[in-house]
């Protein structure tokens, strides 16, 4: 009996070992946050090559904020699921009115309105989906939590709905996998519309968004990457391609002063991205 008892016991141990070993805290990333004046960020990266997960400040990559245009994915799958959208080419006429991005004010098709983040387009696609339907998909998913208060096409942007990064990059890997309740075809769709860099050693996904919670930004990248090695096959090997894809998800959030115009946020943003995806090795570093 005690035996059995010491085995059981050596076995958990063990276990727990283990999966403490596959999470990572990521202290260092701190130094890509501090080049910029950046005190209050967060990182989150899921290895799922070698199933382990790394982060920068635990407590924010679980804490909640709103999505802002990173919605656009979710939106985007809702809408092409429900035929508000047949396909990634439909058009919304523009309504005439001038906003702050002059590319926004224009005629566009889904794919020009996502690459853009053309926030109009994007309310008027959720206004033909309806409270209905988009609470549907929010409650299937467990989209962050799920609430849609105010109006039908706001409510990702007034705080009512809000995610943290940790849900987001488990949002986005399940997508990767064609693991969301949406068919194969809508899924396939929208990772095609996240593609933002493609090159012979990596393609880069991801969705930008910009969301103002009293007197500062929230600034969001989500994503993933597939970093693409060569490898040679036996021959024999039911493999027909030398090529691999290996994905690698991420979310990062973090936050600045309304008034902090020191810099262009949109492209630190992005240049942080870089950083620590290079510094891990999910994209090669040259």
């Amino acid at each position: 009996m005690y035996t059995r008892i010491l085995l059981t016991f050596l076995i958990v141990a063990a276990f727990s070992s283990c999966t403490q070993t596959r999470i990572t805290d990521h202290s260092d990333w701190a130094k890509y946050y501090e080049q910029y004046g950046i005190k209050n960020a967060c990182f989150m990266l899921r290895d799922n090559n070698h199933e382990s997960i790394h982060y920068y400040n635990k407590e924010r990559c679980l804490q909640r904020f709103l999505p802002a245009s990173t919605f656009k994915i979710f939106n985007s799958l809702v809408a092409l699921e429900t035929a508000v959208a047949p396909d990634d080419q439909l058009v919304i006429k523009w309504d005439s009115v001038v906003r702050w991005r002059p590319e926004w004010n224009k005629d566009m098709n889904m794919r020009e309105a996502f690459k853009v983040s053309n926030v109009a387009y994007y309310q008027e696609i959720a206004r033909r989906i309806g409270p209905g339907r988009m609470q549907h998909y929010l409650d299937t998913v467990k989209y962050g939590n799920m609430k849609m208060e105010g109006r039908i096409d706001t409510f990702w942007l007034n705080n009512s709905l809000q995610i943290s990064a940790d849900e987001q990059t488990g949002f986005v890997k399940r997508l990767y996998f064609t693991e969301l309740p949406f068919a194969e075809r809508t899924q396939r769709i929208v990772k095609t519309l996240m593609l933002q860099e493609q090159t012979p050693a990596y393609n880069l996904y991801y969705k930008t968004g910009t969301g103002r919670v009293g007197d500062k930004y929230i600034y969001w990248v989500v994503g993933f990457v597939e970093r693409i090695e060569h490898v040679k096959e036996p021959e024999g090997s039911m493999n027909k391609s030398d090529v691999r894809n290996y994905p690698y998800f991420f979310a990062q959030n973090f936050e600045m002063p309304v008034a902090d115009t020191s810099r262009d946020w949109f492209k630190v943003r992005i240049d942080i991205v870089h950083e620590i995806l290079k510094n891990y090795g999910a994209i090669p570093a040259q």
